[in-house]
């Protein structure tokens, strides 16, 4: 057809000198102008033939009129001019290219399905290699899923002729559908709230064919209905065709990924993503989720998240390293979908559905806004772990608040049943430990696993990560105990018992990491040395770190340097840090130096901004500028802003807004809001004016904030609170905190009292602290003491236990405050060393003593205790000790 069609062409073009015109022929053939001569070129095919044998026949035509259509039509064929371009040969031509056509694109489509067969094949051959396997979406019942059970409520009785249908019937009324777990599994009727909307939003499109994968997170603290909310979107929005994989562990989800088995149309399913994201391979696990996410779609991947894990995951990176690198980047990817923590602007809603459905009405009758929370009977566990009735209930309790404490202070996996055994020790009173059978650890848990409200119960069996069943020996806290002792216990510390178990019965290096820190929290350090040392035994070289720091803390920096080297042996780079902030500390600013530089070189990011730092500091600008330059080389542009910040000390504004804009075009947003202050401060009040409108209209309160703190520490208030009462006046209530706490600082009472109260009043519980504090200095004691004590309550800030124990310290009452000093040390969240140091004033004991060997777990002085032995030395390094036992002079 090609070859013909430009033997046309040619006729065309030369015997008959071009006509007829290529405008002509597309009139004739009713196509566009180019569309002929494309033909004629055998450029491009006709998909009819009728407009070509439109075209062929006005060439005809003026052939004919040339009396040409007898002679021959060229060098390339016998045929005549008249024979070329005849209608039927045209027509069988045409027949047997399409015919062609269909036969290539049938054996194309042919190949097409063998190689899909293939690679169905080749999937379903991956997939069955797996221990969890995707399977239709419909097939998964909530309970499956991680939807909690709720409580049944009281269903009217059905009258004597109640008929089969009605039964089923009432199974749908509590949302509950064939195929569900099993008859005692009660889903409530479902309430949409404003966030379900938002969730469906998101997923109507990410499934349509072709649509990208998407990340969705689904937030909210525990027994909000973060995973029944995933559930409804999900029977909702992704249609019929579309498989889900819910992978048991981290393990399970690096196979899938590694096996490339999670092809398009699949869900992915991470109820209680933090299981996935902080385990030993989380990381490895979220790196390569990131990868599958630029792959091919519509993949649909929800997790359900707390915030506390969220945050935690999500946190930027800190000087002691960045251990969820991937995993920040991940959740970056996310389209959260936040849940309010109570029923308390839906209430309406949830009276209404409650009319048609028992489980709803019981929940609504216990007049809580926490509608979720009592559907899984959350209460109901407080009054059964607080009760601790009947002969077994005290055992059964002390297990639940051994696991309390466990989850609270680090614990995040299955718990051995022979740590909880051992741990309840200290949760005893001398007579309940006295009368206790041989038996007791039976009774005990089997009081500890009672299913309450035929829902749930305290302690629950762990499924088993591979295998069906349970995981032996082990057990799990119902998620709403784990957050209801999180505030029930955050002033106490757990029993000597507590700590000694978890030193022989846990194994989980980072779990054993995290315990030690909430010793070490706590004051209790000989049991925090203990645990680090258990946790480096297990691999975990951030222990030798922090054995270190508590060395460094105890002024012995020969063995704190030996640790940071063990550590740096062991692959941490963040031991090199530790080194050079010893020799930093020490005046030795080229030991230093080159301790940053080998951190860069193996890798940590930040180390050369902060060898500028130091120089910055030690007074050598030329070499903290060499050392950002260095830096900004190795493509660490956050150096930017420190080098902008050193040239606007140096007074070079024009340079200092150079570098400020380079940074704000690598990324960096508090570039440019320096880039304002700098503008504000040199008299270019119009450009600022510019930038602080667009962040205005772009809605950006964070910015408008950033500035005004900026512009209110260089000393202009006036211009800093118009940007406070802007980006308050937005909604951001934070600008009211913020606000009070500049004009505090400059010294206006009146001001800061005045704005701490709105910020208060806005909700920003941490205000009642500095509300408190400001009535304290006024004299105002009662005043201070009522807000200290509303700020305790309110679980704003554990400062202010300390302050109540020193108004009770001030008032005469010792023993009082010394119960508060213990408390506020017992919390974890405040400057350990400030109660400690309280606790021995009271006391009367040596300072010293107790900043150097703590407290014992109940709370008194510990007994001296030494060192337990840390591995041994290593090969010696290029690095020597900068000290021994006491900080080093000044080097020269």
């Amino acid at each position: 057809m090609f070859a013909r069609l430009r033997r046309v062409g040619a006729l065309k073009r030369g015997r008959l000198h071009g006509e007829p015109s290529d405008r002509r022929l597309a009139r004739a053939a009713g196509v566009s102008h180019g569309t002929p001569g494309a033909w004629l070129d055998g450029r491009q095919l006709p998909q009819r033939v009728d407009p070509l044998l439109a075209v062929l026949d006005e060439i005809r035509t003026e052939a004919a009129r040339r009396g040409l259509l007898a002679t021959r039509a060229d060098a390339l064929g016998a045929d005549t001019v008249g024979e070329l371009l005849d209608e039927q040969r045209w027509r069988a031509a045409f027949e047997a290219e399409r015919e062609h056509r269909n036969e290539r694109s049938r054996l194309e489509a042919e190949r097409q399905r063998a190689r899909a067969a293939l690679e169905r094949d080749g999937l379903r051959a991956r997939q069955a290699a797996l221990a969890d396997r995707p399977r239709p979406v419909r097939q998964w019942p909530a309970g499956r899923l991680g939807v909690h059970p709720a409580i049944p409520g009281r269903a009217p009785v059905p009258g004597p002729s109640a008929a089969p249908a009605a039964d089923h019937a009432h199974a749908h009324a509590h949302g509950n559908s064939p195929g569900a777990d099993d008859s005692r599994f009660v889903l409530p009727r479902y309430v949409p709230r404003p966030h379900d909307a938002r969730l469906r939003r998101l997923l109507a499109p990410a499934v349509a064919d072709g649509a990208p994968p998407i990340f969705v997170v689904v937030q909210g603290p525990s027994c909000t209905g973060k995973t029944r909310t995933a559930y409804e979107a999900l029977h909702e929005a992704v249609p019929e065709g579309f498989d889900l994989l819910f992978p048991a562990d981290t393990d399970s989800l690096l196979a899938t990924l590694a096996a490339d088995a999670l092809p398009p149309r699949t869900v992915l399913w991470l109820n209680e993503a933090q299981h996935y994201l902080t385990d030993p391979q989380g990381e490895a696990a979220a790196a390569a989720l990131l990868r599958r996410l630029d792959g091919e779609g519509p993949l649909v991947v929800i997790a359900t998240l707390w915030p506390e894990h969220a945050e935690a995951l999500t946190r930027p990176v800190s000087h002691s390293g960045d251990a969820h690198r991937h995993a920040r980047a991940l959740l970056s990817q996310a389209h959260w979908v936040d849940l309010p923590r109570t029923f308390a602007t839906d209430l309406d809603a949830a009276r209404a559905a409650a009319a048609e459905d028992a489980s709803l009405a019981e929940a609504v009758a216990a007049g809580a806004a926490e509608l979720t929370q009592v559907l899984a009977a959350g209460p109901d566990l407080v009054r059964h772990y607080e009760r601790a009735a009947g002969p077994h209930g005290p055992y059964g309790s002390a297990l639940i608040s051994a696991a309390m404490d466990a989850h609270r202070l680090g614990g995040v996996g299955p718990l051995p049943l022979a740590f909880l055994e051992a741990a309840a020790v200290g949760y005893l009173t001398d007579a309940e430990r006295a009368a206790a059978r041989p038996d007791w650890f039976g009774q005990a848990l089997a009081r500890a696993r009672t299913l309450v409200k035929h829902t749930t119960s305290p302690l629950q069996d762990v499924p088993h990560p591979t295998g069906m069943g349970r995981l032996p020996g082990t057990a799990r806290l119902a998620d709403y105990l784990q957050h209801h002792g999180r505030h029930a216990r955050r002033f106490r510390c757990p029993p000597d018992s507590f700590w000694r178990a978890a030193h022989e019965h846990l194994t989980h290096p980072e779990e054993l990491l995290r315990l030690g820190d909430a010793a070490r929290w706590r004051a209790r350090y000989a049991h925090a040395v203990r645990l680090y040392g258990a946790a480096a035994d297990a691999g975990e070289s951030y222990a030798l770190i922090r054995i270190g720091q508590m060395r460094e803390d105890n002024l012995d920096m020969e063995e704190a340097q030996r640790l940071y080297r063990l550590a740096v042996d062991a692959g941490n780079t963040d031991g090199l840090l530790h080194l050079a902030a010893l020799w930093e500390d020490a005046w030795c600013w080229e030991e230093a130096e080159e301790l940053y530089l080998r951190a860069s070189a193996a890798g940590v990011e930040d180390a050369l901004a902060y060898a500028g730092l130091m120089w910055d500091g030690a007074g050598e600008p030329a070499k903290a500028w060499a050392a950002y330059e260095r830096a900004l080389r190795s493509g660490h542009t956050d150096v930017l802003i420190f080098m902008a910040q050193s040239r606007w000390r140096e007074g070079a504004p024009e340079q200092a807004a150079e570098l400020y804009r380079r940074a704000a075009d690598a990324g960096h947003a508090d570039a440019l809001h320096q880039l304002v202050c700098l503008w504000e401060e040199t008299g270019q009040q119009e450009q600022a004016d510019r930038q602080l409108r667009r962040f205005a209209e772009e809605g950006d309160t964070s910015a408008l904030l950033g500035v005004a703190r900026m512009l209110g520490e260089s000393g202009r208030p006036q211009r800093a609170e118009q940007l406070y009462l802007r980006a308050a006046s937005a909604g951001d209530d934070r600008g009211w905190y913020l606000r009070a706490f500049m004009w505090k600082k400059a010294g206006d009472r009146a001001k800061a009292e005045s704005s701490f109260r709105a910020a208060v009043e806005s909700g920003d519980l941490a205000a009642l602290l500095q509300l408190a504090r400001m009535r304290e200095a006024a004299g105002d004691i009662t005043g201070a003491e009522a807000l200290y004590r509303q700020a305790v309550d309110a679980e704003a800030d554990s400062e202010a236990m300390l302050c109540l124990a020193r108004l009770q310290e001030a008032a005469g009452d010792r023993a009082r405050a010394e119960r508060l000093y213990l408390m506020a040390a017992d919390s974890g969240d405040v400057r350990v060393a400030s109660a400690v140091l309280a606790l021995a004033r009271l006391r009367g004991a040596e300072e010293e003593t107790y900043l150097r060997f703590g407290l014992a777990a109940d709370g008194s002085a510990s007994d001296p205790w030494e060192w337990p032995p840390t591995p041994g030395p290593v090969p010696a390094a290029s690095v020597r000790a900068p000290v021994a036992n006491h900080p080093a002079p000044p080097c020269d």
